[in-house]
């Protein structure tokens, strides 16, 4: 790792556009940093390590649910959208929170879930008390048919039909996730309004911006028709092998999405990131982002879910965006809470997920991209997929699906901030997560110690970037490269960066490389082969 004197612009965190080029650090509350010893990582918690995450050089944070919630999707079920659980805390903590971020020169963004709620949640237990109720159509209902089956063919991605039957009303209710999550009717304009009174709520008390949950399942088809087949399906699970055409997806997605932005539009520099998934995610994305008057930016899961590492996979899922006016700004990210770790999913052998080398290299990678950044939690370290023996499995998805997906209770567990000592110092109790006994190895303070870690290397990389805006907001145009050579320059008034990486386990030949050096990864540089893993940074 190299990094030469530069004398070029320093990016500040400011304006209406300050998200655009950002590096966001995800925060999956529950895994955090546990501050009253319960096992559970909670809002003091996070307050009490953000001097941890601003000294990385990110720009914000986003937090994942911490609302009142039963806790059967761990917050993505939420039960008060307005409250905060008390195994997180208080409101009162996540206004020190939020304080104490700004003041560390945090942007701070929470996940909003807007295409369900939980059954507890006071809206559904008043809809389900029946068909007068004020709030009858706030749900999904809808009648069995003549022979007593659901509406219709639609699947939960959770297993199983994506209809329940409720005795109170005598109906089914309609749930794309857990039957304890039934879905919101998004086409009712007082759940429109009932959901942007939410959102004003959070913005009020001064958060910078929203992660919306699952944007696409926001409204469904009102007649119910069922899906067909997928062809080429892959996998085995019935929610795989249909294609979604009717319980998600709806068209009039857009024009409720406009209702947001124009919320957010009142509040200056706040802003908000769609993720997006399914067969038709890269569309959809262009779709919610265009024209400038739907959301900023959005991610989907070409990265998350992509099984191998190729410069194929990176071209095509960033020169996917196109780069004129009026089309929106893309977010990429390489792990998250609901995907197996990177390191793991994309590495060759066990000795290259536990290479501090392997780890660098993807967070440097991922950086240099054209779009916003999310780094989830312990990608600062490296920190490999966690390993869950099936006993200790909490995530509903893996339970149903053993041994099939396995990923997101491996990727949630506790953050080691100490090597060597309890539940590598993220809790005095026994955690809801087990720490997998090779996490020691990354932990923080051992890493704040050695140069060489991926933490050092992180701060050192962000350092750079923050002060080359092609980096940071530039054009992006990839070169004629063969696997597993990525060559792509970055632009940005006048300025060009050229960025050569080897995803290869062998040195490669690549001599197209001029330019004055910049920054080094695993000791490549220009004119010469790219050692394995490696990549460089250089002026043109």
């Amino acid at each position: 790792m190299q990094q030469q004197d530069n004398k070029h612009r320093t990016r500040v965190i400011a304006g209406d556009d300050w998200w655009r080029g950002a590096v966001i650090y995800q925060i999956y509350p529950r895994s955090f940093a546990d501050s009253n010893g319960d096992g559970v990582g909670d809002l003091k918690g996070i307050t009490a390590r953000l001097k941890h995450v601003a000294s990385l050089g990110v720009d914000g944070i986003w937090l994942s649910p911490f609302f009142t919630s039963p806790m059967k999707d761990f917050g993505y079920d939420v039960a008060d959208f307005c409250g905060v659980d008390p195994i997180f805390g208080s409101l009162e903590d996540f206004d020190e929170l939020l304080e104490t971020a700004h003041r560390l020169g945090l942007k701070v963004i929470i996940d909003q879930v807007y295409s369900h709620t939980s059954d507890q949640h006071a809206w559904f237990q008043a809809s389900r008390e029946g068909r007068d109720s004020d709030k009858a159509d706030w749900y999904i209902w809808a009648d069995a048919r003549p022979d007593g089956t659901p509406p219709s063919n639609w699947q939960s991605v959770f297993m199983g039909p994506a209809w329940t039957f409720d005795s109170r009303r005598g109906q089914y209710y309609l749930h794309n996730f857990l039957s304890s999550q039934p879905d919101l009717n998004v086409h009712n304009p007082a759940v429109q309004k009932a959901l942007l009174d939410t959102a004003r709520f959070w913005l009020d008390r001064g958060v910078d911006g929203f992660r919306l949950d699952a944007v696409n399942f926001y409204m469904h088809d009102p007649e119910f028709r069922d899906n067909p087949a997928l062809a080429g399906a892959k996998g085995h699970k019935p929610f795989d092998l249909q294609d979604h055409l009717y319980n998600q997806s709806h068209p009039d997605i857009p024009k409720f999405l406009e209702r947001i932005r124009g919320l957010l539009d009142e509040y200056p520099e706040s802003f908000a990131v769609a993720e997006v998934g399914g067969e038709r995610a890269l569309e959809e994305m262009q779709l919610y982002t265009e024209g400038g008057k739907r959301l900023q930016t959005a991610y989907s899961f070409e990265f998350l879910e992509a099984d191998t590492l190729s410069a194929a996979v990176i071209r095509d899922a960033v020169a996917a965006w196109p780069q004129a006016a009026g089309t929106g700004w893309p977010s990429f990210t390489f792990s998250n809470h609901d995907r197996p770790r990177a390191v793991t999913r994309w590495a060759r052998s066990e000795s290259e997920e536990l290479d501090p080398r392997f780890a660098i290299f993807l967070n440097t990678l991922l950086c240099s991209l054209r779009g916003s950044i999310c780094l989830y939690q312990g990608e600062e370290v490296g920190l490999p997929q966690g390993r869950v023996p099936f006993e200790r499995l909490v995530d509903p998805e893996a339970i149903a699906n053993w041994p099939d997906t396995l990923g997101r209770d491996g990727t949630r567990t506790p953050i080691p901030w100490l090597k060597g000592v309890p539940h590598a110092g993220f809790s005095e109790a026994e955690p809801w997560l087990p720490v997998d006994e090779r996490h020691h190895d990354f932990a923080i303070d051992a890493q704040e110690k050695d140069p060489k870690s991926p933490l050092h290397a992180l701060r050192d990389f962000l350092a750079f970037r923050h002060k080359e805006l092609a980096l940071v907001k530039g054009s992006i145009s990839f070169l004629d490269t063969a696997e597993p050579v990525l060559a792509f320059v970055r632009e940005h008034e006048g300025r060009k960066l050229l960025c050569v990486f080897n995803l290869g386990t062998e040195a490669a030949e690549w001599a197209e490389g001029n330019g004055m050096l910049l920054y080094s990864v695993n000791e490549a540089e220009p004119g010469k082969a790219l050692p394995p893993i490696s990549g460089y940074i250089a002026a043109l």
